[in-house]
């Protein structure tokens, strides 16, 4: 079973996966600008979510050994890897198990550790959504409103909403599977997984995904980590500040 991706651009490889219910739609038009800054640019819909495969396995080790196949679909090396939150575990375990593949590592907003069960309310209210029922994006956003007050996170979670055919929308992640699995996504780095090439953690200001606490165990897996906060951005800190974003992770790409 073959991953879904969108590939932009010639030149080095760049790999970029998503968040936990996420998509690599939400990587296009930052994806567009590496491409054009000279990478070969692929997003990566992981198992389960976007137009990838639907599956009940659902692990780091999974996600991890479908990129391995991944890269070897399409004779990837020498490769950018950039993971989101879901993404940036996904990416930090691939990075340690196949170092002789990536030569960076970038992760975005979240740490090696162990983080408890906290999407209760956001797959609650997806759950509830009754596509016999619900028959429009707006009578979606409002039964998710009930459950997700933030109108931000609401439109990132709708965008996973698509017809099937006329007057029919369904979700195109595989929420069963997800909602089984929900507590695989907080899992930490393996204790022993080290990764000593350059790395780069970035962090929002205002989130609380990486904290100064976390630098020991980032240093212990990275020996070469740095950290950069992004201002005013919290979770999902490419959409929120992505010219601050984008000139980070090009300043990073782009040293020797």
């Amino acid at each position: 079973m073959k991953l879904h991706s969108q590939i932009l651009g010639e030149g080095q490889p760049f790999i970029i996966l998503h968040g936990f219910l996420g998509m690599s739609d939400n990587w296009k038009t930052l994806g567009n600008k590496f491409s054009e800054a000279g990478f070969q640019v692929h997003l990566v819909d992981q198992r389960n979510h976007g137009r990838s495969f639907h599956d009940d396995e659902f692990s780091y080790e999974d996600l991890s050994n479908d990129l391995k196949t991944y890269c070897s679909d399409h004779q990837l090396k020498d490769i950018i890897l950039l993971g989101h939150s879901m993404g940036g575990k996904t990416a930090m375990l691939f990075a340690t198990e196949y170092p002789e593949l990536v030569s960076k590592l970038l992760v975005a907003d979240i740490s090696p550790r162990f983080y408890p069960i906290h999407h209760d309310a956001i797959l609650e209210g997806l759950s509830s959504l009754d596509f016999q029922q619900i028959k429009s994006r707006g009578a979606a956003d409002e039964q998710l409103s009930r459950y997700v007050q933030e109108p931000g996170t609401r439109m990132f979670l709708l965008k996973n909403l698509y017809w099937i055919e006329k007057g029919q929308l369904a979700l195109r992640i595989n929420l069963e599977v997800l909602k089984e699995n929900v507590s695989e996504v907080g899992e930490a780095l393996p204790i022993h997984s080290k990764f000593e090439k350059p790395t780069l953690f970035l962090r929002g200001d205002k989130s609380e995904y990486v904290m100064p606490t976390d630098e020991k165990l980032i240093k212990q897996h990275f020996p070469l980590a740095e950290i950069e906060t992004i201002s005013n951005a919290g979770h999902w800190l490419h959409a929120e500040n992505p010219t601050d974003f984008y000139d980070t992770v090009i300043k990073f790409t782009s040293l020797i």
